[in-house]
């Protein structure tokens, strides 16, 4: 067989050709195809102008950088940290202080160190895409700015106590008001204040305070109780008297009624027959003064009534 120096260059033409054609197949299939994740959204842009969001699964654009995708974490629940780092060093965290975001001025002109996390979701991934450039750092300077604001409208002793809540319902309603005019596409869904305390150099004064302070709550909850153990005790009490002084008042007005009843049944007795009546009323007063008595005979000042045969030894 003859050696064909012309066959030789069309098969590694041809092969080279294929080489080629393969590169640019898998640069076609790799700038043309992207997968987004269950917990994302992939915000498309062709020659950098927004033409729509993908959600999750397979999906294709067009190749060689025409569209280009950028994918944005929608699911999963983002935390900042303020006045502290969460440092991972094996399989135990250890926390690094951060004075410069944690030392703030109170309302009542006294210094705290405050720490806290505020946790967010993006739920506009175009937003989040193209409207805000560091967004990082301008969640992070609105969050500091809305609470050293609440902290320096507040007492110190209220901000260590019943303020807590307050500063971080508030806060998290300002945070949102913001971003949202800023555009950056976030949703605030939680602020905690995680440590609040004194200077270390004054804290175990404020601890006597705080102490002081919640003995002073204990005592009146005590107080409390003993007051509404005794109130109903007595509301009980001066129900019992006033029922037992109606019952008197009403027996004493039945009671009156009933004489002037019986009175007037014996006036008109009288009307008919007034000896008769004198003398049964006479009679009547007798037996009722003396009723108790024993042994005992009643004679008149005449004695007519007086029997001699009476046995005197029998009495």
């Amino acid at each position: 067989m003859k050696f064909n120096p012309q066959n030789v260059g069309k098969s590694a033409f041809t092969k080279l050709g294929m080489i080629i054609a393969g590169i640019l197949v898998i640069i076609l299939l790799g700038t043309s195809i992207f997968i987004v994740d269950q917990t994302e959204e992939a915000v498309i842009t062709r020659f950098g102008r927004y033409i729509g969001t993908r959600g999750p699964g397979l999906h294709f654009k067009l190749p060689f950088g025409i569209d280009r995708n950028y994918t944005v974490n929608v699911r999963t629940v983002q935390t900042q940290e303020f006045g502290y780092r969460t440092m991972r060093s094996g399989t135990s965290p250890t926390y690094t202080s951060q004075a410069a975001e944690s030392t703030m001025l109170t309302g009542d002109l006294n210094i705290v160190d405050v720490e806290w996390i505020i946790q967010y979701r993006v739920v506009d991934p175009k937003a989040w895409t193209f409207n805000v450039n560091e967004r990082t750092a301008t969640i992070r300077d609105v969050s500091r700015s809305a609470i050293n604001m609440l902290v320096g409208d507040r007492a110190i002793m209220d901000i260590m106590g019943i303020e807590r809540s307050a500063i971080e319902v508030e806060g998290m309603i300002i945070m949102n008001e913001t971003f949202r005019t800023y555009g950056l596409g976030i949703d605030v869904i939680a602020v905690k204040l995680q440590n609040v305390t004194p200077p270390s150099g004054v804290q175990e004064a404020f601890e006597d305070v705080n102490k002081a302070m919640q003995d002073l709550e204990r005592l009146t909850n005590e107080g409390m109780q003993a007051y509404n153990e005794e109130i109903p005790k007595a509301r009980g009490e001066r129900e019992r008297i006033v029922q037992m002084a109606q019952g008197y008042a009403t027996e004493r007005v039945n009671r009156a009624r009933g004489d002037i009843a019986r009175f007037n049944s014996v006036y008109v007795e009288y009307q008919r027959a007034p000896d008769i009546t004198r003398q049964r009323l006479y009679y009547e007063m007798v037996e009722e003064v003396f009723k108790d008595e024993k042994g005992m005979t009643i004679i008149d000042r005449n004695l007519t009534n007086f029997i001699p045969l009476m046995n005197l030894g029998g009495r």
